[in-house]
């Protein structure tokens, strides 16, 4: 009987995504360049790419790109995430398969096809995904970013798509990148974060160079040992395969966009926010400037363990204060907005840091742990006031998933240098719908300034 990782190297070379599957990805690379092309091109200044590009200014190659692009698309944590896989797919994927598209020594003999491209992304999608339900809720309860441990086996498995690579060459492939996977949860807050993904991304890109080279490997019990090592008892390696892409995990529960540069554990608790926010003002009959003197105490209640990533209660910096409950709440209740610019490498607004400091977090007993089923989390913002009353909005993770992203708004917002002709060019590429888009975007992609 053939081993997991055989099994998965053989679905992966053989699969056919669906039309369906190829727009769902269509839709995670506009997203993808709406948040990383930004950092490449300087519009948004983000100093650790100095230190990176000072590194790698001299390194024009397919690993080096696959690090930068990585970087660039988790930096500002307003790239896409997905359930199952408990973090975010395509901050590694996509940097993956740009820095091979942009490598012409990789794909000599085969044309750059938008199509081949979006097949390679769907099926990173469905082995991330598949990856988080095998590895179990311990993997990331023990520590691990997922985004940097599973992401990197699952930009392996789009980069051996891509490159079109045989079962056993994708074996040896997924193999390398299961043995150099890496990354902790305790760099959430800092730039090593975003880091993690340009590290899964290069290995990806490594590991898929070796094959092609003739690089060996062990070929069982590799997937299986990960799992083992990483997954605290709790693993599960047969969801690895079984009901492969019925249906695609790219469509279902789908790639998720995010609508403000936030942790995505964050979410529903500043949509409750902004309903107490939006209620204070019709019902309270007082100016807005007297709101935070008005509230004397709000309570955040969320199922046990639900604020895990969002686990910052007094940051220091606007990266910091992406992973504080307290931070996010505060911020909508004053300035009804979560902007980049609020998330940015500067110091906290002292203004919003003072009403943050009246949040008080108070896990739920009575709801499900989060680990159980996470699709079940809520946020749940009481806010009491000076005058006794007191207000409650509950809002779901499903409710605040329902509502969608506009995605040319977004990347407006992003790219809000840009003009509407390069907003629509942009648009236009993402879609990989010419024989010229697959190359034009992998080479914009990789125009970092100093390159």
């Amino acid at each position: 009987m053939s081993q997991p990782r055989e099994q998965l190297a053989d679905l992966i070379v053989h699969s056919t995504p669906s039309a369906e599957a190829r727009e769902k990805a269509r839709a995670g690379v506009l997203d993808y360049v709406s948040v990383a092309l930004p950092i490449v091109l300087g519009e948004i200044e983000d100093k650790p790419l100095r230190s990176l590009l000072a590194v790698f200014s001299q390194q024009q190659n397919a690993q080096s790109w696959a690090l930068l692009l990585g970087y660039a698309g988790h930096t500002l944590d307003f790239d896409d995430f997905h359930q199952q896989f408990h973090g975010h797919p395509s901050a590694v994927i996509l940097p993956a398969l740009f820095a091979l598209a942009r490598d012409c020594s990789v794909h000599q003999g085969h044309s750059l096809n938008g199509e081949h491209f979006l097949d390679a992304y769907v099926i990173g999608v469905e082995v991330a995904g598949r990856l988080g339900l095998a590895a179990g809720a311990q993997h990331y309860q023990a520590g691990f970013h997922n985004t940097a441990t599973l992401g990197t086996i699952a930009a392996a498995a789009a980069a051996a798509r891509f490159i079109q690579a045989d079962v056993a060459q994708t074996a040896v492939i997924l193999g390398i990148a299961a043995t150099r996977a890496s990354g902790l949860r305790a760099q959430f807050g800092s730039s090593v974060k975003p880091l993690h993904a340009g590290y899964a991304a290069e290995t990806a890109v490594v590991a898929t160079q070796l094959a092609l080279a003739g690089f060996d490997g062990k070929n069982a019990h590799v997937i299986e040992a990960f799992l083992s090592s990483h997954g605290g008892g709790k693993q599960q390696p047969e969801k690895l395969t079984a009901y492969w892409a019925q249906p695609w995990r790219i469509i279902t529960p789908g790639l998720e966009f995010k609508p403000y540069p936030t942790c995505a554990g964050t979410h529903s608790a500043a949509d409750a926010a902004f309903e107490l926010r939006a209620r204070w003002l019709a019902d309270s009959g007082k100016p807005l400037n007297q709101l935070a003197e008005d509230i004397s105490r709000i309570v955040v209640a969320f199922p046990s363990g639900g604020d895990i990533a969002a686990s910052v209660r007094n940051p220091a910096t606007g990266i910091e204060a992406r992973f504080s409950l307290e931070y996010v709440i505060a911020a909508v209740l004053l300035h009804n907005r979560l902007s980049l610019e609020d998330f940015d490498e500067r110091p906290v607004n002292n203004e919003i840091m003072s009403l943050a400091r009246k949040v008080i977090r108070q896990p739920d007993e009575t709801a499900p742990r989060d680990e159980i089923d996470p699709t079940q989390r809520f946020h749940e913002v009481t806010l009491s006031r000076e005058n006794g009353e007191v207000w409650v909005s509950r809002v779901t993770r499903k409710q605040s998933v329902a509502k969608g992203v506009d995605q040319s708004l977004k990347l407006q917002s992003c790219l809000s240098k840009s003009s509407a002709a390069e907003w629509a060019e942009i648009e236009a590429l993402c879609q990989l719908a010419t024989p010229a888009a697959l190359p034009e975007l992998a080479k914009r992609l990789t125009s970092f300034k100093t390159l």
